[in-house]
């Protein structure tokens, strides 16, 4: 059977996957660039990812990262485990994204973090606890309080080939461009311009990945009018070369 609870190091080496369960993904150290949903964050300290059952992520850290990580087993353990709990627990679950954490709540992962996870009981009640904690404060952070990223991912996604301004997305998102500014550092630990690269550079490796399209247009398609530059930028994001990010779907 699969751990519940295990401690992980991310490194620089890009991971593009996904699985039958849902996962959740808990930064303890560093900052792990991370892309679920179509949606490109950084996870840092006090801040998780969730990721549903069968999507498609990707996720790296160039300077190292450590995170607690939580393997929900099943549906059917969730319904056992946390009773009048699971299903809040399933909306949680099934919503891909990036979500911070109050002190209560990074208290008790950074407690997970230093016990003895490995023990099938302090995993199963680690794991029940962290999940119910984390039921009460997902409706108010996933109801309403959250940037519109659709809409802001969308946008970025249409003109990606183009020079984007931070001031077109405050207009998106109804806010000044400070505010929008500090809205992002808040919820997802990046700034505005580091969100947009993040996610033309997502953009790209699907390209890389689901296209035949020469590296160069590639380049182009995302913004970038050197391929020299973009190559540099993708060897920064994920530790690899474009050529070496393509013939790794390749040989598989």
């Amino acid at each position: 059977m699969r751990p519940i609870l295990t401690l992980r190091h991310y490194t620089r080496d890009l991971i593009v996957h996904s699985h039958d369960h849902a996962q959740l993904v808990f930064a303890l150290s560093g900052a792990l660039d991370f892309e679920v949903g179509g949606q490109g964050s950084q996870v840092v300290q006090q801040s998780f990812v969730v990721v549903p059952a069968g999507a498609h992520h990707a996720c790296g850290s160039p300077q190292g990262s450590r995170c607690l990580v939580l393997d929900v087993p099943s549906d059917q353990w969730l319904a056992q485990s946390l009773g009048e709990h699971a299903d809040a627990s399933r909306r949680l679950l099934d919503t891909p994204g990036r979500l911070p954490l109050d002190p209560g709540q990074s208290q008790l992962v950074s407690w997970l973090a230093s016990s003895p996870v490995d023990d099938p009981l302090i995993a199963q009640q680690g794991a029940v606890l962290l999940l119910a904690s984390l039921n009460s404060a997902a409706p108010s952070q996933v109801a309403g309080k959250q940037l519109p990223y659709a809409a802001l991912n969308a946008h970025i996604d249409q003109h990606a080939a183009y020079p984007l301004q931070v001031a077109d997305l405050a207009r998106l998102a109804g806010l000044s461009t400070a505010r929008l500014h500090a809205r992002f550092v808040s919820e997802c630990g990046q700034t505005p311009m580091d969100y947009i690269r993040s996610r033309r550079l997502h953009i790209a490796v699907r390209l890389l990945r689901e296209s035949a399209l020469p590296i160069g247009e590639i380049a182009s398609h995302v913004g970038y009018g050197s391929q020299s530059a973009f190559a540099a930028a993708v060897l920064r994001e994920f530790g690899a070369s474009p050529g070496k990010l393509r013939r790794a779907v390749d040989e598989h």
